[in-house]
């Protein structure tokens, strides 16, 4: 009798985990994840205790998935650099805007069609488009819509962009006075 309990149990066992597993792996492929922020790129908003303390951030899958961004969102990349490494920045300019940059080889820049400007908020310690220059939009992976760690710091994550920057022109200028 405690054997054909036993049996019950792990067969229920299995077929849960057969079912769990792929229902897991389709939530976090497709809708989100959470993704531990690691360096100083991003600080004083991500991070502001330095390396002593990592934020832990909610990536929304879902968002992204038809390339809808706007400026001041906090999105993850597949980092042009290195293909195996995902990169935490701020969105400050979309395709069409008219960009001053910090450190690009070109001082005033036009987004292309199909790219993002991104930037750390810690200037001079980010590898952002500032390195780069403009990334596509093929590559966003996630957008960071709370920070879930530490709990003292449990916060949705609201778009915004540093007073200094943002497009100097933009092509969506009429859609984003409506969105703010």
């Amino acid at each position: 009798m405690a054997q054909q309990a036993g049996r019950r149990y792990l067969r229920a066992f299995v077929g849960g985990f057969f079912v769990a597993v792929p229902v897991t792996v389709t939530v976090l492929d497709r809708v989100a994840y959470v993704a531990r922020v690691e360096g100083t790129s991003m600080q004083p908003f991500l991070n502001p205790e330095g390396v002593s303390a990592c934020d832990v951030v909610l990536l929304n899958r879902w968002r992204v998935r038809n390339y809808e961004v706007h400026r001041g969102d906090i999105v993850s990349i597949v980092s042009p650099k290195n293909p195996q490494q995902k990169i935490i920045k701020r969105v400050v300019a979309l395709e069409g805007d008219f960009i001053r940059t910090l450190s690009y080889k070109n001082r005033y820049l036009r987004i292309p069609d199909g790219h993002l400007w991104i930037e750390g908020d810690h200037h001079g310690h980010s590898l952002d488009s500032n390195s780069f220059g403009p990334v596509s939009v093929g590559l966003l992976h996630g957008h960071a819509s709370h920070i879930i760690w530490p709990p003292n710091r449990w916060q949705r994550i609201q778009r915004s962009l540093p007073v200094d920057r943002g497009p100097l022109l933009s092509s969506h200028a009429a859609e984003e006075e409506e969105e703010f």
